[in-house]
């Protein structure tokens, strides 16, 4: 079966639109391998200090290393990479906004069997998102080669449209091969896992996900970088990472005000209201989001 992927001009709509219609799409070497060396290079040493996974899904051979926007500056900017966040905005338009779920380094050491092929719309406690809303925008970069060998994620092509509970077998899913620095985009109703690793070589990728503003974070972004860090980081990046109004009347700080004030002195207390709610809506056509690329021009 040929993979789904799109080549590295591809636009925010065009891997929107394909996100949407086959589940998962794979963009050719989206970042470059010198940004890769730089995030492996100040990654390696808490790659080094995690410890493995406690159970079979997690990996026994398998480390998870996150807390990227604290510890990797260069990480920050795949968060931010311009033709994700389109393509995020688009899928997840329904939402009146949409923020970063989990920051991750996932390297699977050789050895490791393959994970069971799961929905990563169950982490929130499992409950029955609709069939046709979509909770969240998954990306996989890789910080390796991913091959079929090494235990490149597996995809069941199709899943996204058959529910809950179903059961799959590696022999019905499909490897996301790909190179160092393309990116998998994948929905949180497609079935996936990661394969059995046959080589001799670590599989690394670095899992950044993004969910509409009204559900919980995966990794809690507001312990995970510190205060002292986060004040230092730019406004369109703390948005993202929640310093935002999740939706009308979700995420505000003291007396209804803007939660940028917890860590900017500068920031005008802007209380939330109907009014305002209505303003944005009309400024970025229907939707309650802050222009990202305006605002950081």
């Amino acid at each position: 079966m040929t993979l789904n992927r799109l080549p590295t001009t591809a636009t925010a709509e065009q891997i929107s639109q394909s996100l949407r219609e086959h589940g998962y799409v794979i963009v050719d070497e989206l970042a470059s391998a010198e940004q890769m060396d730089r995030i492996a290079a100040e990654m390696a040493p808490y790659i080094q200090d995690t410890a493995y996974g406690k159970d079979n899904f997690i990996g026994h051979q398998t480390k998870r290393t996150g807390s990227l926007i604290a510890r990797s500056p260069a990480a920050r900017e795949l968060v931010m990479h311009p033709s994700v966040l389109g393509a995020t905005e688009l899928f997840l338009a329904h939402a009146s906004t949409f923020q970063l779920h989990l920051t991750q380094i996932i390297s699977v050491f050789p050895g490791s069997p393959a994970q069971m092929l799961h929905q990563d719309e169950l982490a929130w406690d499992f409950f029955p998102f609709p069939d046709d809303y979509q909770v969240q925008c998954n990306l996989l970069w890789a910080m390796t080669d991913y091959t079929e060998e090494n235990g490149a994620t597996r995809i069941v092509p199709g899943s996204q449209f058959v529910g809950r509970k179903q059961k799959y077998t590696e022999e019905q899913s499909i490897a996301a091969v790909m190179k160092r620095g393309s990116a998998l985009f994948y929905t949180g109703k497609i079935y996936h896992g990661a394969g059995s690793n046959r080589s001799d070589a670590i599989r690394q990728a670095i899992n950044i996900t993004y969910a509409v503003g009204w559900v919980r974070q995966e990794e809690n972004q507001y312990l995970s970088c510190p205060r002292e860090i986060a004040q230092t980081l730019p406004d369109d990046l703390l948005k993202v990472m929640g310093y935002q109004y999740g939706c009308f009347a979700l995420g505000y700080t003291r007396d209804f005000e803007d939660p940028l004030t917890a860590l900017r002195d500068d920031v005008a207390p802007v209380a939330m209201s109907i009014e305002l709610v209505d303003a944005q809506r009309a400024d970025n056509g229907g939707s309650f989001r802050h222009n990202l690329q305006s605002e950081s021009a």
